[in-house]
């Protein structure tokens, strides 16, 4: 399928199909956990980083073998502005390692969501509340709208996976993030929200866990809301994201935030999806991804959780076997997402 070079305000309805997919490509987060706490040198002996050379390789092979058409690019917003918001000013040495992957990622034709991967936080304080300021993160972002202004295939990844915050303030500073955004020329390009409970697509629909209720009010400055996309996160283990093996069949509750997002008008992506390789995930990940599909009106796609550069006996890896895929991209990912979009 090819890629949709503009996307409007209006829903589009398609076809029984998402027409965004792909995988998300880790390492310039490795390091990161969820209090914001970030060391990347104690991760794994220090020998992950960010996917400078495996990245660009594995982005080229999914979207030759497979027709992915985005690829999320996770990384700390400590490495971003040199661990220093006094100054807060993109570092200059990291900015030319990242933004390397991201035109890389450009060169397959994709999509590419620039993700900061920060669970709403810096070294345990809350974006907004009790750590840095709303105008803080609002400033990142305007320095990197300003780089990808004029390149209608930047979407821009607010915040990964939020947790555990006042919702009415968070929806405050994504208002502020927005504005930032727009303001720095970037007037068109998709914007991913985040709620709370780490983006979790069942809860999405609840404005005290979810916050979809609540996030719904953030509008660009002209008071619409033009590629406002919520972000949602699903894994399939009972342990979010940290078993291989899957045990826990969401389709029928995915259904309703699917209903939920029609009632309200609005589109979502699926940032994050992710299972192990064995039968048992296979299994219940795939009639997901065709309820995603059923769906494509408004569920615009997905990224599945990941290759980039992991260790080599990461849970949930999906970094190709050579020139194969393995066994959830392969049985699952890949086909549910040819099957729709033929």
């Amino acid at each position: 399928m090819a890629l949709r070079a503009a996307f409007t305000a209006a829903l589009v309805l398609q076809a029984n199909a998402v027409w965004l997919a792909g995988v998300n490509i880790a390492g310039c987060d490795i390091g990161m956990n969820t209090t914001g706490y970030y060391d990347p040198e104690d991760s794994y002996g220090g020998e992950y980083g960010c996917p400078t050379s495996v990245g660009p390789t594995q982005m080229q092979h999914f979207a030759s073998k497979d027709n992915f058409n985005i690829f999320r690019l996770p990384v700390a917003w400590q490495s971003l502005v040199n661990n220093d918001l006094v100054t807060n000013e993109l570092d200059a040495t990291f900015w030319a390692e990242y933004d390397g992957i991201v035109q890389a990622c450009l060169d397959t034709g994709a999509y590419c969501i620039v993700d900061i991967h920060n669970y709403a936080r810096w070294w345990g304080g809350i974006v907004g509340q009790d750590g840095p300021s709303a105008a803080d993160l609002a400033k990142t972002w305007s320095q990197i709208a300003t780089k990808y202004a004029a390149q209608p295939r930047i979407i821009f990844g607010t915040m990964n996976e939020p947790h555990d915050l006042d919702i009415n303030i968070w929806t405050a500073t994504l208002q502020t993030v927005v504005y930032a955004i727009r303001d720095a020329g970037a007037t068109s390009q998709m914007i991913f929200l985040s709620g709370s409970n780490y983006a979790n697509a069942v809860s999405f629909p609840t404005d005290t866990v979810g916050g979809g209720p609540t996030l719904s009010s953030i509008v660009n400055r002209d008071g619409n809301t033009t590629n406002l996309i919520f972000e949602l996160h699903q894994y399939f283990d009972s342990a979010g994201g940290t078993q291989t093996y899957c045990n826990d069949a969401v389709a029928a509750q995915i259904e309703t935030t699917g209903d939920y997002l029609r009632s309200i008008g609005r589109q979502a992506f699926m940032a994050e999806l992710g299972g192990g390789n064995g039968e048992d995930c296979v299994d219940i990940i795939c009639p997901v991804l065709d309820v995603l599909n059923d769906y494509g009106d408004v569920f615009v796609g997905w990224t599945s959780w990941a290759a980039g550069n992991w260790w080599p006996d990461y849970e949930l890896s999906e970094v190709p076997d050579g020139d194969a895929d393995v066994g959830i991209v392969s049985s699952c990912f890949a086909p549910k997402f040819a099957a729709g979009t033929s």
